[in-house]
Parts: C-alpha cells; sequence; structure tokens
C-alpha cells in the first residue's frame, strides 16, 4: 500500500504530483488512473503522460446543463447517480473513517497520519485475510460471541 499525507493547504492536484511520483516505482501494473474534477489540469496530465508514462481519465459527473432548442425538452437529471468508478475511493475513505483516530485529524504531523492510515489499511487487509483463512473462522464467532 503505498499513501501521501499532505496538509490541506496543498490542492489535491498540487499533492498529485506527491501521491503518484511516490506510486511510480511501487506500482508496476498501473497503466490507467481515474480522478475527479478536482484533478484536471494540463500540467498534471502531461507530467502523467510524459513521465511515468500511465493515462488519466477524469470521471465526470453527468450534465444536465447544455443547449437545447426551445421546442425540446432537457433530460431529466436522477437524484442520485452513481459514477463509474467513483465508488472505490468513497467507499475506502468511509472504511478508514470507522476507526476513531482517522474520523478527525487527531494528528498533529502528517507523518504521524500517514503511519495511521498504514495502521488501519493494515488492519483491514489481516482481517479479510483472516475471514478467508482455510482453517475457519475468528475464534470470536466460532464460540458464538458477538462485537
Amino acid at each position: 500500500m503505498n499513501a501521501v499525507v499532505h496538509s490541506a493547504a496543498v490542492m489535491d492536484r498540487d499533492g498529485a504530483f506527491f501521491v503518484l511520483g511516490a506510486a511510480y516505482g511501487v506500482c508496476y501494473r498501473l497503466k490507467l488512473i481515474w480522478a475527479d474534477m478536482g484533478y484536471r489540469g494540463e500540467r498534471l496530465k502531461q507530467w502523467i503522460e510524459q513521465e511515468l508514462q500511465w493515462k488519466m481519465e477524469i470521471v465526470k459527473r453527468p450534465s444536465k446543463w447544455g443547449r437545447y432548442p426551445i421546442d425540446v425538452e432537457p433530460p431529466r437529471m436522477p437524484r442520485f447517480t452513481v459514477l463509474r468508478r467513483r465508488w472505490v475511493v468513497e467507499r475506502t475513505f468511509a472504511w478508514v473513517g470507522r476507526y476513531r483516530r482517522m474520523s478527525k485529524d487527531y494528528e498533529y504531523l502528517t507523518e504521524s497520519s500517514e503511519a495511521m492510515l498504514h495502521l488501519v489499511m493494515t488492519r483491514l487487509m489481516l482481517r479479510r485475510l483472516a475471514l478467508k483463512a482455510p482453517y475457519g473462522v475468528p475464534s470470536r464467532q466460532r464460540a458464538g460471541l458477538r462485537r
């Protein structure tokens, strides 16, 4: 797992240079990056394509605004629209937010936040591996105990 935590004063687009630069030597199979509208920008896109040889695709919300003739009714927008691949990031943020230390920004140093993020994700991965283990279920479930 690769994570980079930076201050809130750094814009998403500028922080992407830190995150993707750190991921470059580690993620060998990575070819395509899905990003939201906060990461659009020609400088970032060119850097990703030229320096990293990856492709970046911006996941856009469906637009209800557009030019329509006067006699044509624009299509109705649903109240909730699932954006392609966006749920993966939001789901992961929800998993991390379940842990008390990660629910708010309690840490003074970004290094501490990064260490806590690694601990949380390690615990999530270990829990999933334990549930898929061939030797059975965890001891709490074997004993019939609930959380």
